[in-house]
């Protein structure tokens, strides 16, 4: 069956404002595109979608988030939009009110940056709120937890506990742990927490993907497999739920180091797919968030000269992780948020490159030196970059690095004047996974509404250019830039489908824009109640 999509304006993202009046697609490819009035003569159509005057892009394709996190968030408590402490105590109170005696009670996405007195909870405060239940409370960053005394007794965690490597428990000035754990320090409490069921890894991935298409997005590249219960039971899920029977959206698995033996014991390997659920690069982190300062930085904080952040892994280790990658003939995909964390990286990838044909890529990239953007040219590896990190982290994030390292810091435009290929994602469920408010914040430079130029503008991206990280940049990052990320024969028929020209319009009017329709292998995954005309 032939289905022509047309009238609309559809933008093939090949080239800036290349686009066609027509697109043919068979099956779940495009078989050609162009003129309206020759694909009808050359070609026997079967049906016609109408595009009705809104515009087509390729499918946009989130490179990094966490997709079942993202379902949690939805699910559970949220505390990103929390403004101050006050408001997040009462915030707590209210759930611990609906919550059973001793159920735990779970919050994601607090954020102290937003408190004018950038309160960090103590554990004897979260007692006060939560007596008989015990609390798990994980920073927006997801790289630092609270937990109250209950939580901490049933994770074991006492004076005694050791900083276990890769990981801190904040302690007071007797050595008394706060609550406060960075890192790896956290999975001590969350070992503990009952092991969530299969009924409710289907709904926080159902929950995920419906959110998804909502917003436009057809695909991303998401790390999950090594929190909910090992790596065959949340594979499982991927498939039960990711297929043509339930959801139709395109997963590339990252597969954390720790659960890659497990994957190869199933007898699956890199690149395994069943057309929708992909299994991709081994995951490896090598540092924190610059939030809670645990990113590794090659010179002290600005405003903790006492620290440079946390390595997760020695030098030494991280070789013997990217190296156990090439074993199984995998490339890697390393978080990189501090300069000393990419240099490390680099050192890794130099000493044990990727299978010909592979890329590597580095999750984050926030803070760079211009001797690491020499050694990124050299290597085959693509930045992973979340531009709306610059509407969340900033001002605050200038005081943690201060302002000589701000040049190569969040430097988006820079790493691509460099030639360095990136691809955009949200980070979901750290930030808004809106691919729109994304492609904002990498225009603009600054939280929508804010009345400023933006942080430091010259780093600002054309709108094709963040478009292009979308889509192009993300077909990219896994190898697959001659079958996704444009509108052009033999791509797969995905499609993002909106009310407004992005390439035509006042940059600030890019988040007022509304999905029409989310197309994956020419399935309509998604479709708004009205089309609304901008």
């Amino acid at each position: 069956m032939k289905t022509l999509w047309t009238n609309g304006t559809i933008y093939t993202m090949k080239h800036e404002f290349d686009k066609v009046e027509a697109v043919l697609v068979e099956e779940d490819k495009i078989i050609d595109r162009g003129d309206r009035f020759r694909l009808e003569e050359e070609y026997k159509i079967d049906h016609i979608e109408d595009l009705q005057g809104a515009i087509m892009y390729p499918g946009f394709v989130d490179s990094h988030l966490h997709m079942i996190g993202h379902g949690e968030k939805l699910l559970r408590l949220d505390l990103s939009e929390v403004m101050s402490a006050e408001e997040m105590k009462t915030t707590l109170r209210e759930k611990v009110y609906t919550t059973s005696i001793r159920d735990w009670i779970i919050g994601e996405g607090w954020n102290e940056n937003n408190f004018m007195d950038r309160k960090i909870f103590h554990r004897l405060e979260l007692d006060e709120i939560a007596p008989h239940h015990p609390m798990m409370l994980t920073r927006i960053c997801r790289h630092a937890l609270l937990a109250n005394s209950k939580a901490l007794e049933i994770a074991g965690i006492t004076e005694e506990t050791e900083d276990p490597p890769g990981g801190v428990i904040v302690r007071d000035s007797n050595g008394t742990p706060t609550g406060f754990l960075l890192d790896k320090a956290q999975e001590l409490v969350k070992d503990a927490l009952p092991q969530v069921t299969e009924d409710y890894l289907h709904r926080a991935l159902r929950t995920s993907v419906q959110d998804l298409t909502r917003l436009g997005l057809v695909g991303g590249h998401t790390e999950d497999l090594n929190y909910y219960g090992g790596f065959k039971r949340t594979h499982q899920a991927f498939l039960d739920i990711l297929n043509p029977d339930q959801l139709q959206f395109k997963a590339n698995l990252l597969v954390h180091h720790e659960v890659v033996k497990d994957m190869h014991e199933e007898g699956l390997k890199f690149g395994h797919s069943n057309g929708l659920v992909e299994l991709g690069a081994m995951k490896i982190f090598a540092d924190g968030a610059l939030g809670g300062r645990t990113a590794y930085l090659s010179k002290p904080y600005n405003d903790m000269p006492e620290t440079y952040g946390v390595a997760i892994h020695s030098l030494t280790e991280l070789k013997e992780l990217v190296k156990k990658a090439r074993h199984y003939q995998m490339p890697v995909a390393i978080h990189t948020i501090g300069d000393l964390a990419l240099e490390f990286a680099l050192y890794a990838v130099e000493e044990h490159p990727p299978p010909e044909g592979l890329r590597d890529r580095f999750v984050h990239g926030q803070v760079v030196r211009p001797d690491l953007l020499e050694r990124l040219k050299k290597v085959p590896v693509i930045i992973d970059i979340q531009p709306h990190f610059v509407a969340s982290d900033f001002p605050w994030v200038i005081e943690r690095l201060g302002e000589a390292r701000m040049k190569y810091s969040f430097a988006w435009k820079t790493l691509l004047k460099e030639g360095i290929p990136c691809a955009a994602g949200s980070d979901a469920p750290i930030e808004t996974a809106d691919p729109l408010l994304t492609i904002y914040a990498a225009v603009m430079r600054k939280k929508h509404g804010d009345k400023h130029e933006g942080f430091y503008p010259e780093q600002k991206l054309s709108v094709f250019e963040a478009v292009e990280l979308y889509t192009r940049g993300s077909a990219y990052a896994i190898g697959k830039e001659n079958e996704n990320g444009m509108i052009e024969k033999g791509y797969s028929a995905d499609f993002t489908i909106l009310n407004g020209d992005l390439f035509h319009m006042d940059p600030e009017e890019i988040p007022n824009i509304k999905v029409v329709k989310t197309v994956v292998n020419n399935s309509t995954v998604y479709q708004a109640k009205s089309n609304e005309k901008f």
